[in-house]
């Protein structure tokens, strides 16, 4: 992209704010050079990695990189062979791995949610780690290398150590006999050889070699000849470290030049990191976005997807980074600005009053789609940026009278030159076009170059002008938008809003009025304006009016809106708590429910004196207490609270109905005596001897049967299917109150008594004597047989076929186990050859 627009819209100064939150060199200069970029691959790459570095930035993950050199010089060095560095290069170069490394480790941590950001230091190895370590074990943090760096290092330095504690003894020797003749006894170093300092006047009293003296001249610096020998010795040690200093750094040096590139991309990765970093604190700063960029897709391929013009230009609440940051500094605040362009509506034309932000508008859209496209956050609450080939910008004053360039000419000539750089899609931005001229040929011209820009260009164009040609060309062309910026009339002072659709007046005379212009020229302009100019100036205040009261209607409607939605939002949450209540209520009207029934049925079977029934129907109640649960989390389920604690009748329907007796679930005799089960149906009858036949009410247990057989002062009383043996005392003759029902009528009139009637749904089915459980699981067969056994108990049958089949013989075995131990079962053999054989097996039942 051209860098045309780049000064005009400030590019350069926003890098600089950007360039603020850079921690290294590396960074800053990375920020400097930002430019928009040409590879959509890159530009949503760069983009992709901002937003993993600001939602790492969210969750605590920040990598910090301080006392960072530029490395780049260094690297340089360990690129010649046989070159060595000294010991703060290497430092450097160290300090560069520990922090890169770190970053590394970091970033690995979270390299699922930041793919991207892993991709920038994946590469560098982690033999760096082991180098640092090895290097800080030579190195001090100050840059002297360690006693310890070698051996002979080590040794020399011992020896080094001696010797000078052995001349600092001599020396000593030597100022005690000198007496007088001593400056001061202190022993200190003159050409790296250790010397005393002796009186010039007594220099003849102590033998040696002077070294130099004071620049008073009253003290020589003398080596006495007892420790010339010793000195000697120690500079030839000191020959010898150094030799050996220099063999540790060129050894270390080799080690980096071996990791060379792992030192360079731990730098690329520092330089990076950092500068995204500095993109993450500006969009912090300034509480930006992440732009969409949108690229027009064409059938000859991405490398020419920006070959036309497309997409759409959206800014909602944009706002001026530079504007913000200087506001900032005096407390004020910007008005944001939201508008966009599209295929349908490529060009906008914006008017208003002078100093009302029109140039702020189009600096906004300028230097926004800038940073998009070079991977930036922008300041907005919203930001759709077409993938531009060209941004251009006509803004500002460019007269020269060097370049011989008035305001018109230099417009003009910039203007040309935005012609022959457009390349679509493009952004195109031209302040006050035309201007500078006559006006009416200033309006006819800025017609044309906007018509030109949109047309031939295929160019995205906003222009300012307070020309009425150019406001009226707006409303007449499709796919041109009036805007305007926002001034009151009664403070006469601008807004700075912009409101798309509307054209402005500019105000120029109560903005000459403002600025202290006396009242007497004002008026005398107003005399000279014409009529015409005079009703469209009036027009467009009266459009402004009525889009005022519009935007001003729209916002109470929303606001009645939102009243709405609120107010429906309370309701569904006093809905929601009701039905919490309802569904809390009925579980506990359920449970009692269960649990009476329950109790009722321990107390029903324990008066059950035959082992055999008594076993068959408690199995019988725990199941329909199963049932009853089941049927009414399904009626909870499907919101019919109601039907499941109704208590509706239970129907019947031929042989093998059930239905619901004190509590009980039992089973039709095949020979059904009309006796109904419910107390209130019968009265005492007259009392008298209890004979064979009778009704009988059992006082116990308040059920109503038919004595069978009398055996002393007991008597055996058939309750349906059921028998028990009974006191005479304990018994009552009874007769029934009306005439006798039918049997539909008797038995969809009863209902369980045990506190909440309960609605259980009849089982219409027929007492059958076979089962196939072919094709069935063996839980589900176990489970089947089971059932199909208490019905068959139940029904009084005396013999069933359960068919199970060959295959593995798994169904077989478990069935076989099943009867073993069942209550109801007599005995059980294979089915002869002509019933199934061992595929299936007879079951004779206990009578």
């Amino acid at each position: 992209m051209h860098d045309q627009a780049f000064t005009i819209l400030e590019y350069p100064a926003l890098l600089a704010l950007v360039k603020r939150g850079a921690q290294t060199p590396m960074g800053r200069a990375r920020a400097e050079a930002l430019s928009p970029l040409d590879d959509i691959a890159l530009l949503r790459k760069a983009l992709e990695a901002l937003t993993e570095c600001i939602q790492l930035r969210k969750r605590g993950v920040v990598w910090t990189f301080s006392e960072l050199e530029d490395p780049a010089q260094r690297i340089a060095l360990l690129r010649i062979e046989g070159v060595g560095l000294e010991p703060s290069a290497i430092l450097a170069l160290s300090v560069l791995c520990e922090q890169a490394m770190s970053a590394r480790a970091s970033i690995l941590a979270e390299r699922d949610a930041s793919p991207v950001l892993w991709t920038l230091v994946e590469k560098i190895p982690t033999e760096l780690n082991r180098l640092n370590a090895h290097i800080a074990n030579k190195i001090l943090p100050s840059g002297e290398i360690d006693d310890r760096a070698s051996p002979e290092l080590s040794r020399i330095r011992h020896e080094i150590t001696i010797l000078r504690s052995r001349i600092a003894r001599t020396l000593e020797n030597v100022m005690r006999r000198s007496g007088e003749a001593i400056q001061d006894e202190l022993v200190t170093l003159r050409n790296d050889r250790f010397v005393i300092p002796v009186k010039s006047d007594h220099r003849a009293r102590v033998a040696g070699v002077a070294h130099g003296y004071s620049s008073s001249g009253a003290t020589a610096f003398v080596e006495p000849l007892e420790t010339i020998d010793a000195n000697n010795e120690l500079q030839a040690l000191h020959e010898e470290e150094a030799r050996e200093i220099a063999k540790i750094l060129f050894a270390l040096t080799e080690e980096l030049r071996a990791q060379l590139p792992g030192i360079a991309a731990a730098a690329t990765a520092i330089t990076e990191l950092d500068f995204i970093n500095a993109k993450a604190i500006f969009q912090q700063r300034f509480a930006c976005v992440i732009p969409e960029i949108e690229v027009a897709q064409t059938s000859v391929g991405a490398s020419q997807a920006r070959d036309q013009a497309t997409s759409k230009l959206l800014l909602a609440d944009a706002r001026h980074p530079l504007l913000e940051e200087n506001l900032r500094a005096v407390g004020g605040a910007v008005v944001p600005v939201s508008f966009s362009l599209d295929d349908e509506n490529n060009t906008m034309v914006i008017s208003g009053a002078n100093a009302g932000g029109k140039t702020v508008v189009l600096k906004t859209a300028g230097l926004l789609s800038l940073m998009a496209l070079s991977g930036l956050a922008v300041p907005a609450r919203e930001a759709r940026v077409p993938f531009y080939r060209s941004v251009l910008a006509d803004i500002g004053d460019h007269q020269s009278l060097a370049a011989n360039l008035s305001t018109f000419t230099s417009h003009i000539a910039n203007i040309s030159r935005m012609i022959g750089l457009c390349k679509a899609p493009a952004l195109v931005l031209l302040d006050e076009v035309g201007t500078g001229t006559d006006p009416e040929e200033g309006s006819a011209l800025g017609v044309a170059v906007v018509d030109h820009f949109r047309k031939a260009c295929g160019a995205q164009v906003m222009a300012t002008t307070h020309y009425s040609g150019l406001k009226m060309y707006a409303g007449n062309e499709a796919g041109v938008l009036n805007a305007s910026v926002e001034f009151d009339e009664k403070t006469l002072q601008p807004t700075y809003r912009l409101i798309v659709g509307v054209a402005g007046s500019s105000s120029g005379l109560e903005i000459a009025r403002r600025f202290g212009i006396p009242n007497k020229v004002i008026d005398l302009a107003l005399e000279s304006v014409k009529d015409a100019t005079r009703q469209a100036v009036e027009y467009l205040r009266r459009i402004k009016r009525e889009a005022e009261e519009a935007e001003s209607l729209r916002a109470a409607l929303e606001e009645e809106r939102a009243a709405v939605a609120e107010k429906f939002a309370t309701l569904d949450k006093t809905a929601e708590r009701h039905e919490r209540e309802r569904q809390e209520v009925f579980q506990k009207a359920l449970d009692t429910t269960v649990r009476e029934f329950e109790k009722r049925s321990r107390e029903f079977v324990a008066t059950i004196q035959d082992r055999s029934e008594r076993l068959k129907v408690d199995r019988e109640a725990q199941r329909r207490v199963s049932e009853l649960k089941r049927e009414a989390q399904r009626a909870t389920s499907a919101g019919d609270k109601r039907e499941a604690l109704s208590g509706a009748a239970a129907s019947t329907s031929g042989r093998g109905v059930r239905v619901m007796r004190d509590g009980l679930v039992v089973k039709k005799e095949k020979e059904f005596e009309e006796v109904p089960t419910t107390e209130d149906e019968y009265k005492p009858a007259a009392q008298g001897q209890i004979a064979v036949g009778d009704k009988v009410k059992l006082r116990s247990f308040g059920s109503i049967g038919i004595v069978d057989s009398l055996k002393g002062d007991e008597a055996e009383v058939r309750v349906k299917s059921l028998r028990f043996r009974e006191k005479l005392e304990n018994l009552e003759r009874v007769e029934l109150s009306s005439p006798a029902k039918s049997k539909t009528e008797k038995f969809a009139s009863l209902r369980q008594s045990a506190g909440t009637e309960l609605h259980l749904k009849a089982a219409q089915e027929n007492g059958r004597s076979e089962l196939n459980v072919i094709g069935r699981t063996t839980d589900e067969a176990v489970d089947a047989v089971d059932k199909f056994l208490d019905e068959a108990s139940l029904a009084s049958l005396s013999q069933v076929r359960i068919i199970h089949g060959h295959g593995t013989g798994a169904l077989r075995r478990v069935i076989t186990e099943l009867l073993k131990d069942h209550p109801h079962v007599a005995r059980f053999t294979a089915a002869p050859q002509e019933q199934g054989g061992s595929g299936a097996t007879l079951v004779e039942l206990r009578q």
